[in-house]
C-alpha cells in the first residue's frame, strides 16, 4: 500500500521519499510555482492561481471561448462564399468525431492517473505525461492516413451529393488535422492534470489567432487576394490544417519548457532505482536527469491504457451511433443537413463553452481529491475498511465530489437563462446569420425550440459524469452503454428503417430525430444519477474497489 503523505485538494505536489509507512513526507512547492505568502496576497487572490478551482476555471473558459468564436465566424465566411457549401465544412466536424474516439481514450485517463498528485511523485507524473503525448500522437497519425484513404466513402456518407466532389478534397486535407488534434488533446489533458491550464490556453490562443488572421486575408470579403475569383472551399481546409499544426507544435514546445521548469524546481533527493536523483548535481547531470522524464515507457502506457480503454470503448459506441444518425440526416436533403450543422454550431459553439470549461475543471480537481482518498490522506475523518475497499464517510464523499457539485450549480445558472433567451428571441436571426438561407434558418429554429431544453439536463449530466470519469472509468463506461444501447440504438434503427421505407423525409424526420437526440440527453441524466447513487452507497459501505496506488 502507498505510504501516507501530506496534501490537499488544491495543494502542493508531494515527493514520495520512501515506501515505508513510517517515513516522513517531504513536501515541495506547487509544481514549480512560487509559494503564495499570506502577507503578500489575500486569500481571494490566491484562489485565482492556476492550481485552484476558480483560477483553473478562468483559464479553461478562456481556452474554450476562442475556438468557439472562430467556429461561428468561419461559418459566416463560408456562407458568404456559397451558402450551399456550409454542409461541406460540417465534414470537418464529422472528421473530428472520428478522432474524438482516439482523443477520449488515453487522454481522459489523465484525470485519474496523472492527476493523482497525492501518491505519485512529480517525476512519475511527468513521465506519464510524455508517454501519453508520444503514443497519442502516433495514434492520431494512424487515423489521419485511414481517413485520407477512405475520403471518398466518408464524403458520400456525410456530405450532400451536390457538393460531394469538392467535399472529397476537403476531407483529404482535413484528415491530417487528426494527428495535430491528437497532439493538442494529449498535451491539454496532461497539463491540466499537472495544474497547468495555461498550456491549453496558449494552444487555443495561437490556433484561433492564426485562423482568424489567415481567414481574414484569404477568405473573408475583405481578403487581399483577387476578389473577382471564387474562393475554393478547400482553401479554408488548408488554413485550418496549417493553423492546427502550428498551434499543436507551439503547445508541445511550451509543455517541454513547462515540464523542464517543474522538474528543475525539485530539490535534490536520494531515491532508489535507475531514475534516482543525485544530490547537488552539476547543471549537465541535472539536465540529463530531467530529460530522462521525457522518455516514453511501455510500462506507463499500459498503466494509462488500463483505464483509457474504458473511455475509448464508450466514445467508440457513442460516436458510431451518432455518425449513423448523422448519415441518416444527410440523406434528408441539403437544407435539412445544413440546418443540423447550424444547430450544432450554435449549441456546441459559444453556448456550450461554460459547460465544457466546467467539466474539465471539475474533473481535474475530483481526480486530485480521489487520489488523496486512495492514498489514505485526510479528507476529514478517515473511514474504516480494507486498503482496497475503504469505507468513506459523508464528509469524505463531499470532499471528493465538491468540484463537480459546484460546477453543476454554475452550469444551471448559465444554461437556463441562455436556453430561454435564445428560444424566445434570438435563435432564428442567429441561424440566418450563420447560414445566409431563410429556409435553413426556419428548420434550425424548429429544431432548437423542440429539443434545446434537453441540453440543460446534458449540462448537469456532464458535470456529474465527471465524478465517474476521474474515479471509476469502468462505471463511466457502464452508464454510457446503458443510455446508448437501450435508447439511442433502438431509435437509430427506427430512423434507418423509416428512411429506407420512404416514411422518413425532410418534412417529417425531425419528429423522430428529436426523440433520439433530445431523449438521449434526458435518459443519460437519469442513468448518471442512478449510477452515482450506487457509487456513493457502495463507497460508504466499503464495497467499492478503489485499487492500490503504485508509483
Amino acid at each position: 500500500m502507498a505510504s501516507r503523505q501530506t496534501g490537499s485538494l488544491d495543494g502542493n505536489d508531494t515527493l514520495k521519499p520512501s515506501t515505508t509507512a513510517t517515513s516522513q513526507p517531504v513536501s515541495d512547492t506547487p509544481d514549480g510555482e512560487e509559494a503564495l505568502l499570506p502577507d503578500k496576497r489575500s486569500a481571494w487572490l490566491q484562489s485565482f492561481t492556476r492550481n485552484r478551482y476558480p483560477g483553473a476555471l478562468a483559464f479553461n473558459l478562456s481556452t474554450f471561448i476562442l475556438p468557439a468564436l472562430y467556429g461561428t465566424l468561419s461559418k459566416l465566411w463560408i456562407a458568404s462564399i456559397d451558402s450551399s457549401k456550409v454542409a461541406t465544412t460540417d465534414s470537418y466536424t464529422y472528421v473530428s468525431v472520428i478522432i474524438e474516439v482516439v482523443n477520449e481514450g488515453l487522454p481522459k485517463a489523465a484525470y485519474l492517473i496523472i492527476g493523482d498528485k497525492a501518491s505519485r511523485t512529480l517525476q512519475s507524473r511527468l513521465k506519464l505525461s510524455s508517454t501519453l503525448i508520444v503514443f497519442q500522437t502516433l495514434l492520431g497519425l494512424l487515423v489521419s492516413f485511414i481517413i485520407f484513404g477512405a475520403a471518398s466513402k466518408f464524403t458520400g456518407a456525410f456530405v450532400p451529393g451536390a457538393v460531394k466532389e469538392e467535399g472529397v478534397r476537403y476531407v483529404r486535407i482535413a484528415a491530417f488535422s487528426c494527428v495535430f488534434s491528437a497532439l493538442d488533446v494529449a498535451v491539454s489533458f496532461a497539463t491540466r492534470s499537472l495544474d497547468r491550464p495555461d498550456v491549453p490556453l496558449v494552444i487555443s490562443t495561437v490556433n484561433t489567432m492564426l485562423k482568424l488572421l489567415l481567414d481574414l486575408l484569404f477568405i473573408s470579403k475583405v481578403r487581399v487576394v483577387d476578389k473577382s475569383k471564387t474562393v475554393e472551399i478547400t482553401t479554408q481546409a488548408g488554413i485550418r490544417l496549417a493553423c492546427d499544426g502550428a498551434s499543436a507544435i507551439v503547445g508541445l514546445l511550451y509543455f517541454i519548457f513547462t515540464a523542464y521548469r517543474m522538474a528543475s524546481s525539485l530539490p535534490g533527493q536520494v531515491l532508489t532505482g535507475p531514475d534516482a536523483v543525485i544530490l547537488n548535481p552539476s547543471a549537465w547531470a541535472k539536465t540529463k536527469q530531467i530529460l530522462s522524464y521525457a522518455r516514453p515507457r511501455l510500462s506507463l502506457l499500459s498503466m494509462l491504457a488500463k483505464e483509457g480503454v474504458y473511455f475509448a470503448l464508450e466514445s467508440g459506441v457513442r460516436n458510431a451511433l451518432y455518425l449513423w444518425l448523422v448519415a441518416n440526416i444527410v440523406q434528408m436533403g441539403s437544407d435539412y443537413a445544413t440546418a443540423w450543422g447550424v444547430f450544432n454550431t450554435i449549441r456546441w459553439g459559444l453556448v456550450m463553452v461554460p459547460v465544457m470549461a466546467l467539466d474539465v475543471t471539475s474533473s481535474t480537481f475530483v481526480g486530485h481529491a480521489w487520489g488523496q482518498f486512495r492514498s489514505r490522506l485526510p479528507l476529514g475523518e478517515i473511514g474504516t475498511g480494507t486498503a482496497e475497499k475503504p469505507r468513506a464517510n459523508r464528509r469524505q464523499i463531499l470532499r471528493i465530489t465538491k468540484p463537480a457539485l459546484i460546477s453543476t450549480g454554475i452550469s444551471l445558472v448559465v444554461e437556463v437563462p441562455l436556453c430561454l433567451i435564445l428560444g424566445f428571441w434570438g435563435i432564428k436571426s442567429f441561424a440566418f446569420w450563420l447560414s445566409n438561407d431563410e429556409k435553413v434558418a426556419d428548420i434550425t429554429t424548429h429544431m432548437w425550440k423542440t429539443i434545446d431544453w434537453c441540453y440543460i439536463f446534458y449540462a448537469v449530466n456532464t458535470q456529474l459524469a465527471g465524478i465517474l470519469t476521474a474515479t471509476k472509468p469502468r462505471w463511466y463506461l457502464y452508464q454510457s452503454l446503458i443510455t446508448n444501447l437501450l435508447w439511442v440504438f433502438p431509435w437509430a434503427v427506427v430512423c434507418e428503417v423509416g428512411r429506407l421505407g420512404g416514411k422518413l423525409t425532410g418534412d417529417n424526420a425531425w419528429v423522430t430525430h428529436g426523440l433520439v437526440f433530445g431523449g438521449s440527453l434526458v435518459a443519460s441524466f437519469i442513468v448518471v444519477v442512478i449510477v452515482l447513487t450506487i457509487w456513493v452507497v457502495q463507497l460508504m459501505k466499503g464495497k467499492l474497489y478503489v485499487g492500490r496506488v503504485h508509483d
